[in-house]
């Protein structure tokens, strides 16, 4: 079975592993298997749940409700509470999604003015 220490899976996955670490201390990861010299060695699984963890938290995940998340899929039960958990998360992206949208549009509606007031001094010239 191939693993991998701290430093390869913080690279693979996009954090620090300060971050990694920081994970497994407050309960967002199992126990992680160590290795020769008590260095920790992930397996694929585990680097499987920490891309869930940084795909979370990047939606505005707050620790807690990661933590609530992970307890509850450690418990192996749970899974009402669980849904209930993701389709909550899922409302509040949505809304970030529609309020970034507003402003991607008015940015756009910006740059066009720009360009029109631009593109008509140049014809001024």
């Amino acid at each position: 079975m191939t693993t991998w220490t701290t430093r390869e899976v913080a690279a693979k996955v996009g954090i620090t592993e300060h971050t990694l670490r920081w994970y497994e201390r407050i309960g967002l990861l199992d126990r992680i298997e160590r290795g020769a010299g008590g260095r920790r060695r992930f397996g694929e699984r585990d680097i499987d749940w920490i891309l869930l963890l940084t795909r979370l938290r990047s939606t505005g995940m707050s620790v807690r409700n990661m933590q609530r998340y992970a307890t509850l899929v450690r418990a192996g039960a749970g899974e009402a509470e669980r849904l209930a958990l993701l389709e909550e998360h899922r409302d509040v992206v949505r809304a970030a999604l529609v309020a970034q949208q507003e402003c991607l549009d008015l940015l756009e509606n910006k740059i066009h003015v720009y360009q029109e007031t631009i593109h008509a001094a140049d014809k001024g010239q």
